[in-house]
C-alpha cells in the first residue's frame, strides 16, 4: 500500500509518500480501505517530536488518528461489521491506503453521508461529546460556556450540551461571530472583546478547548462549586480558584460517541466545517496549511 510517513522528527518536509507493508487484520480487527483521513493537531505534535518522551515513533512511521472508508476484510470473531460496510473510526496509523484496527473502534457511516467527509468526525466528535457527558458533570437546566466553540471539538460539545438540556453560551473570536447560527448555541459571545468578556455571567460549567491566558481568564467565569472541564490540561492560575472543580480531561475511543455525532451531522443538526481536501501524497503541505488555522477540518484522500 501507499502511505505518507514521517521519516524523522521535524517539520512538514519530513513527510514522504512511499510504499509500506499492507496491515493484516488480527482477531477482532477490521481492515479498512481508506476514503478519507482527518488531520488533527496531535499529528504535528507527533511529527515534530513533542510527544516523543511518551510516544516515540519508529521511522518510517505512519501517523494519523481519523479515517473513514470501506471494510475490505475482517478478523476472527468480528460479527458486527461486514465486508463492504462504510465506517469511520478513531484509530492509529491512518495516513495510509489501508488501516487495520479493532472493529469496536469503528462506527457505521450513515448511508446518505459523504464517506470522505465522515473522516472529519471521529476524534473531534468523541472529544467534544465526552467533554460534556464525561468530564463536566453538566446537568439539564444548567448553563455551560463552551470556549473555542467555532472549532470542531467545541461544536460537538455545544451539540451534546444542547441535547442534554443545558443552556449553552458559545465563546468564539470576534472574527467568528458570523458562524454563530451554525454553532447552534443559545448565545454567542466574542471572548476577545473586552466588553463582551466582562459581561459574561458566571456559569455552572466552562467546557474549555483553549490554551494559555484565554483559558486561565475563564476560571473567573465559573460559579463557586462549578466545574472547569478542559481538554487542554489544567490552566495556569487554577490554584487561585479553590471553589472551582478543575477537570483536565483526555477523551477515549468510543464507537457510540462517533455514531452520535455522525448521525447529528448527517441530519443537519450540527455542522463540522471542512476547509479543504488534499491528496495523501501531499500530507506535509496539507499539514502546513492546517497549522495556519481558520480553514476548518483538512482531509486527505488516497
Amino acid at each position: 500500500m501507499k502511505a505518507s510517513v514521517v521519516t524523522a522528527y521535524g517539520g512538514p518536509e519530513v513527510m514522504r509518500y512511499r510504499d509500506m507493508p499492507d496491515p493484516k487484520p488480527g482477531p477482532g480487527d477490521v481492515l479498512v480501505q481508506a476514503a478519507g483521513i482527518g488531520i488533527n493537531p496531535e499529528d504535528m505534535l507527533e511529527r515534530n517530536g513533542d510527544l516523543k518522551d511518551h510516544w516515540q515513533l519508529q521511522f518510517p512511521a505512519i501517523i494519523g488518528l481519523d479515517v473513514s472508508g470501506t471494510v475490505v476484510a475482517t478478523g476472527n470473531g468480528v460479527s458486527d461489521l461486514r465486508v463492504g460496510e462504510r465506517v469511520c473510526g478513531w484509530s492509529y496509523h491512518t495516513y495510509a491506503e489501508l488501516v487495520a484496527d479493532r472493529a469496536v473502534f469503528f462506527a457505521k457511516v450513515p448511508a446518505t453521508m459523504d464517506l470522505v467527509d465522515a473522516a472529519a468526525i471521529p476524534l473531534v466528535g468523541v472529544t467534544g461529546s465526552q467533554l460534556i457527558s464525561v468530564a463536566s458533570g453538566l446537568q439539564p437546566g444548567q448553563t455551560v460556556l463552551v470556549s473555542g466553540a467555532a472549532g470542531a471539538v467545541g461544536r460537538c460539545a455545544v451539540y451534546r450540551a444542547k441535547v442534554l438540556g443545558a443552556r449553552v453560551i458559545a465563546g468564539v473570536l470576534r472574527s467568528q461571530l458570523d458562524q454563530a447560527e451554525s454553532i447552534g448555541a443559545d448565545e454567542t459571545i466574542a471572548l476577545d472583546d473586552p466588553a463582551s468578556f466582562a459581561a459574561i455571567p458566571r456559569v455552572d460549567v466552562v467546557a474549555n478547548t483553549l490554551r494559555g491566558k484565554p483559558a486561565s481568564d475563564l476560571l473567573a467565569k465559573v460559579k463557586d462549586g462549578g466545574t472547569f472541564a478542559s481538554v487542554t490540561g489544567e490552566p495556569d492560575g487554577a490554584g487561585g480558584y479553590p471553589n472551582v472543580r478543575v477537570v483536565p480531561f483526555v477523551s477515549s475511543k468510543d464507537r457510540a460517541g462517533i455514531a452520535f455525532i455522525a448521525e447529528a451531522v448527517n441530519a443537519g443538526k450540527m455542522t463540522i466545517p471542512i476547509g479543504r481536501r488534499e491528496l495523501l501524497k501531499d500530507a506535509g503541505a496539507a499539514q502546513a496549511e492546517f497549522t495556519k488555522g481558520g480553514i476548518g477540518k483538512v482531509l486527505l484522500t488516497p
